[in-house]
């Protein structure tokens, strides 16, 4: 394919909703599957469909996203590849936060658009899927497109709260509704193409050819995509849609993340890591095999260098260097494990011994999220049971029915949450 293509990656956003997994790191950031990371999702099905000009955009926390790009994605100086972090700046120009997402892909613009690129592919940093975008380039090349947006057939209960696009007959883009309800307004929006109720709903995902999007930005100072730029482009441009009709999730909420983690331990999963024709990249880490000492594992995913003494494991996730004592019970839960290994515990400043790193002895965990670095002692019971939808103390929260355990939590033995 004949034509320069740059990928722009949307990672600014705060990620309230991902709270308190994005307390400390930026949404893309945030560890999925035990050993990737959300981002590693769009880089690596930008690298698999020959597009080697990527940029992320980030904002809030952008610490440990920066570290793992730079450790991750390596170019030879052959290839003339690159991720690159584009990260909000004070100019001359810009009062520095970005106010959205057009807002910052037009900030952005000064260093893109140095590469003469055709075409900019613009995609979110939180979400699960496997897309060959060559091919949606040519098709946008074939339609002669101003604009292609990615969308996806979804059934009428949960059309009204997306953004809907209705198409005519060769697939170009002729309204667009912004959640437009169970209503009225909702029976206008039906693809024609199904013959059941369908209606396509976008994916924000976008192809812009480069001029187009340059035209569309510079025009106005409007700060968002769906909301703004996307609605003119369909008055004043030759819009289509691109059906995509494959896996996708969104992961913009807590109980998004959890349920899309354990789709994963399915023995045939919907979304699967294991398609050697299009991998999902991350960094190397080197780890040796875990160990699993007498556990009984049914549905896990479990990575690499954990060492498991467990007694039952059931529908979980896993995460690298995770340790489990002996007796302990976990259940529909994700264990993002550690960033790196103890041996032994480490005393408080006062002189208390604080419990090692990882979940102790004889614990239960229940429909929880434990994330990474977490010191867990013995006989600790955690579960949402009969906790409601926002509860939280400094050792917890609860959200769409998951208790979520942050970032270097202490918990001390026989302590019930």
């Amino acid at each position: 394919m004949d034509v320069k293509t740059v990928g722009l990656i949307l990672g600014g956003g705060a990620g309230t909703r991902l709270q308190p997994l994005t307390q400390d790191r930026a949404k893309p950031a945030v560890p999925i599957a035990g050993k990737y990371r959300l981002v590693d999702i769009p880089i690596s099905n930008c690298i698999n469909s020959g597009i080697r000009s990527i940029y992320l955009l980030t904002q809030f926390n952008s610490m440990s996203l920066h570290r793992h790009i730079q450790s991750t994605y390596i170019f030879d100086q052959f290839s003339r590849g690159s991720v690159r972090m584009l990260a909000a700046e004070q100019t001359p120009d810009s009062g520095g936060w970005f106010q959205g997402t057009a807002d910052a892909v037009r900030q952005s613009m000064k260093h893109y658009m140095t590469r003469d690129p055709d075409i900019v592919i613009i995609l979110s940093g939180d979400q699960l899927y496997r897309m060959n975008f060559e091919a949606v380039i040519e098709e946008h090349l074939e339609r002669g497109a101003d604009v292609t947006i990615c969308t996806k057939p979804v059934p009428r209960n949960e059309a009204g709260d997306l953004g809907i696009m209705h198409v005519d007959a060769k697939n170009r883009i002729v309204q667009f509704a912004e959640k437009p309800g169970d209503g009225p307004e909702l029976d206008t929006l039906r693809a024609p193409m199904y013959e059941e109720e369908c209606y396509l709903a976008s994916m924000g995902i976008y192809v812009f050819n480069a001029k187009v999007l340059s035209e569309l930005l510079c025009a106005n100072d409007e700060t968002d995509f769906g909301k703004h730029v996307i609605p003119a482009a369909i008055e004043e441009k030759n819009v289509y849609s691109h059906i995509f009709e494959g896996y996708w999730k969104d992961i913009g909420t807590i109980g998004m993340f959890h349920e899309a983690n354990l789709a994963l331990t399915d023995l045939i999963p919907e979304f699967t890591f294991y398609d050697t024709k299009a991998p999902i990249y991350t960094h190397m880490r080197y780890l040796p095999p875990s160990k699993i000492n007498c556990c009984d594992l049914n549905r896990c995913l479990l990575s690499d260098g954990c060492i498991i003494s467990g007694h039952r494991i059931l529908h979980s996730v896993v995460g690298t260097r995770a340790v489990i004592g002996e007796g302990t019970v976990i259940e529909h839960s994700v264990i993002m494990g550690a960033d790196y290994y103890e041996q032994e515990k480490v005393p408080k400043k006062k002189g208390a011994d604080i419990p090692a790193l990882g979940i102790g002895k004889d614990c239960f965990i229940k429909n929880a999220i434990i994330d990474k670095n977490v010191h867990i002692g013995d006989s600790v019971y955690i579960s949402p049971d009969g906790k409601a939808d926002g509860d939280q103390t400094e050792h917890y929260l609860v959200r769409n029915g998951v208790i979520v355990i942050p970032k270097n939590i202490v918990i001390s033995s026989g302590t019930r949450l």
